[in-house]
């Protein structure tokens, strides 16, 4: 339920910002501002005419505090939901991706590795890993049916994909069943065929035959309706290779040995108890996790088999890490983050970019900023390039201080069939989707 291939947030620090004044986003980011300055920019002939047949929230409502919040359609009886696919163009069909096999993995692997999201200068594209797709799309109660690709006929090559995986996601008092709908891909040579609404409205057929009348996606372009916009802010953690490549620039009056010292970190973490998450802890992390994101407006009703599924360590997909009181044996803090290299495109030295993203976090004993400065040493132990956090939760409030620069590009999060009346601010989000 997202049409689009844009970034999610440039993955590219702003040149403009120094690591010693990283101004915050200004009001001008604003939901309103943003849908004011959107319509400003587009004839009435070029407005979203796919998006504006959904049940989203529409422009022309932004402020109408007379909407009541929830479910914007109701339910259909499943009796009348199509139960045949959406017709695709004649040299094309539909295909069901089995994430459990692997020439399929592999095939769904290089077709987002070609042709998946790129910053806007084409210089780095996202590059999942088959492990980490594996667990993006098998969580727990998964349905394998809306894993779904588009082949050629003629040669069978996958050509298109989009997913979406059930979840459970709360909404100020109300936990709603919805879909998180991800990976939406286009092969490039295929953007003008309009493959993407087709796609959309079959994830949302299938989505609908499990009973499912709500979900969740991320999108770089604003559509009809963000329910909030977000900033990704990046930590340098090997500047050097990050310069060469483009990814930042040497600050003003900056040299290259003064940035590599700007940014080193300690060897090894500072707080006491501070370790890796095991199996044992999947209890004791669920009930600190659900206690944090109560206080949300948006977030993930997470069970201890989700947590299991989502948050204990996976090698180069997710690292968890808790901090154990030595006294108590409490588990009183908590964080972690997920993998996601890029390939770097066009550069003679370098092909990978290894980026690490914030995931969830909790403190309750460890201040946040320390919390948060220990992640960023375990992932620099662990060879990553680059540490990215969106401001969300209370992510905000480490930023600055542990020298994160803004990047140059938005992430918009979406709810498809559920009207939220005012915009969110996004210390308000309590969910990450990957």
């Amino acid at each position: 339920m997202t049409d689009n291939n844009s970034p999610p947030g440039s993955p590219k620090v702003n040149p403009d910002h120094t690591s010693e004044a990283n101004p915050l986003p200004t009001d001008d980011s604003s939901l309103e501002n943003i849908v004011r300055r959107f319509q400003d920019s587009m004839s009435l002939g070029k407005r979203h005419k796919f998006w504006e047949t959904q049940p989203v929230g529409q422009f022309k409502d932004v402020g109408d505090t007379s909407l009541p919040e929830g479910p914007i359609e109701l339910p259909t009886p499943l009796s009348e939901v199509k139960q045949e696919p959406y017709n695709l163009p004649s040299q094309y069909e539909w295909t069901t991706c089995d994430m459990d096999s692997e020439e399929t993995c592999n095939e769904v692997y290089n077709l987002l590795k070609n042709n998946y999201v790129e910053d806007d200068e084409n210089m780095f594209r996202f590059n999942y890993s088959k492990e980490f797709l594996r667990w993006a799309l098998r969580p727990p109660g998964y349905y394998k049916s809306w894993h779904i690709g588009v082949r050629a006929k003629a040669s069978k090559k996958l050509v298109a994909f989009i997913t979406g995986v059930p979840a459970r996601i709360r909404v100020r008092d109300e936990v709603v069943k919805m879909a998180e709908i991800n990976f939406l891909c286009v092969h490039k040579k295929l953007r003008t065929k309009r493959l993407a609404p087709v796609m959309i409205k079959e994830v949302t057929r299938r989505v609908h035959l499990e009973n499912i009348w709500q979900a969740a996606y991320t999108a770089g372009v604003v559509l009809p309706t963000p329910i909030t916009t977000c900033q990704y802010w990046h930590r340098s953690l090997n500047p050097k290779k990050l310069i060469d490549v483009g990814f930042s620039r040497l600050g003003p009056r900056m040299t290259m040995s003064r940035t590599i010292k700007l940014y080193k970190l300690p060897d090894q973490p500072v707080t006491p108890g501070f370790r890796k998450m095991e199996l044992r802890d999947v209890p004791a992390v669920t009930r600190l996790l659900r206690q944090y994101l109560s206080q949300f407006v948006v977030s993930p009703d997470f069970d201890e088999n989700d947590v299991e599924h989502w948050l204990l360590p996976t090698e180069d997909v997710v690292d968890s890490y808790l901090v154990e009181s030595p006294k108590t044996h409490d588990i009183t803090d908590f964080c972690s983050f997920y993998t996601l290299p890029s390939s770097i495109l066009g550069n003679q030295n370098y092909s990978i970019l290894k980026a690490a993203y914030s995931y969830y976090n909790v403190s309750t004993k460890t201040p946040l900023l320390q919390l948060m400065n220990d992640a960023l040493i375990v992932a620099k132990k662990k060879d990553f390039d680059v540490f990215n956090a969106l401001d969300v939760m209370h992510n905000e409030s480490f930023l600055k201080e542990l020298k994160f620069g803004p990047g140059d590009g938005q992430l918009h999060y979406y709810l498809y069939n559920y009207r939220i009346r005012n915009a969110l601010r996004t210390s308000e989000l309590g969910l990450v989707l990957l």
